[in-house]
């Protein structure tokens, strides 16, 4: 007798993390910090090795009456998780089940078509527009009476777009009260478009939160801070969705040590800002390297940029690798560099010039068919 499988898992495509670096190349796979952790941050973790036989608050209530302090909500309305990933696991568990919809933009976020069809829903992707951004009209054509939830990604996994935010006002003013619009804003701090407030420390999606009832909002501490390793977001959503993840939740999944290294960044707030404004400069000189090469890359607001290659995209991906830079690629659409240090980004300006000496005419005609292609 075979063993039993759950029906269904066959259509779920097991989630492929960003491809590690030999010694000595870059890794500009995964959207990590280039940056060491602080050091305040690390003598906070090495502080509470010695409490790892305990097990975590699984309320996380220093962390989450921290982030509510930071944000101007109630505690009650913030949720943690093991990364913005299982909170968006989270909410989908609380508001989705067999027969409902989960909608989001294609190409987004890897893991939203997977954690969908996890929980037994229906994933509904809408293609991005012509400029690589969410086609808010087409999703609001899209939406049926068994749509329960919609992500937004902001700004946009991979391809580093923005949802302004009188655009995103307008989008969820038209969604229908009962379906939950999830803000994901895992890349906010690297925004420097109107949408996000540096003074403030945060995007308009929480904002949102606070003028419309059926809107939540997803933050990492992945990113910008550094924590990748760790694993630790959180997600401010009504009380009702915040009580239903906390159902839906891992008991004890988000560690001690997370949970320390999280209130010890929010604590070095402008230390790691010097470090984000570095990623912000080493994005812009890296999205004028590819442009002075002829890859067309799309303006990006995340600590990453998307060169969309179509046909050309295994020839950028090598091109890369044989300098030493590891990327993200999806195969016939593009690739996805992530910003790293200035001596990642000159390894990219290496290998590019080096494409360029050795293989000119390989470049005029992988011009000329993408040129072909789009017309």
């Amino acid at each position: 007798m075979p063993l039993p499988v759950r029906p269904g898992l066959d259509a779920v495509p097991a989630y492929r993390q960003g491809r590690p670096a030999p010694d000595g190349a870059s890794k500009l796979s995964s959207n990590e910090s280039p940056h060491p952790p602080l050091p305040s941050v690390i003598a906070a973790v090495q502080d509470r090795l010695a409490h790892i036989n305990r097990y975590p608050d699984m309320s996380a209530e220093a962390v989450r009456s921290r982030i509510a302090e930071r944000h101007g909500v109630a505690a009650e309305q913030v949720t943690v998780g093991a990364g913005s990933v299982e909170l968006a696991a989270q909410l989908i568990h609380a508001t989705a089940g067999a027969g409902d919809e989960v909608m989001f933009a294609w190409r987004s976020f890897e893991a939203y078509p997977s954690l969908v069809r996890i929980a037994g829903a229906t994933p509904v992707a809408v293609p991005l527009d012509a400029d690589h951004q969410h086609d808010l009209d087409a999703m609001l054509a899209a939406i049926t009476s068994r749509t329960r939830l919609i992500f937004v990604c902001n700004p946009n996994n991979p391809t580093g777009t923005v949802v302004g935010a009188d655009e995103l006002e307008r989008f969820v003013a038209a969604v229908p009260r009962d379906i939950l619009v999830v803000i994901d804003e895992a890349y906010v701090h690297f925004d420097r478009s109107a949408y996000f407030d540096a003074s403030g420390g945060q995007g308009a999606g929480v904002q949102l939160f606070r003028r419309h009832p059926h809107v939540a909002v997803l933050h990492t501490f992945s990113k910008a801070y550094g924590l990748a390793g760790l694993r630790i977001g959180y997600a401010i959503a009504p009380t009702v969705i915040a009580e239903n993840q906390r159902k839906t939740a891992i008991p004890f999944g988000v560690t001690d040590l997370a949970q320390t290294a999280a209130i010890a960044s929010l604590d070095a707030a402008h230390e790691l800002a010097a470090r984000i404004d570095d990623v912000v400069v080493q994005r812009a000189r890296l999205s004028a390297l590819l442009e002075a090469a002829g890859w067309s890359p799309s303006p990006s607001q995340a600590n990453f940029v998307w060169v969309p290659s179509g046909p050309r995209t295994a020839h950028l991906e090598e091109l890369l690798r044989a300098g030493g830079v590891i990327t993200r690629a999806f195969a016939g659409e593009g690739v996805r560099i992530s910003s790293g240090t200035a001596e990642d980004i000159d390894r990219v300006e290496a290998a590019l010039a080096a494409g360029i000496r050795i293989s000119p005419a390989q470049n005029q005609h992988d011009q000329h068919v993408n040129e072909e292609v789009h017309a």
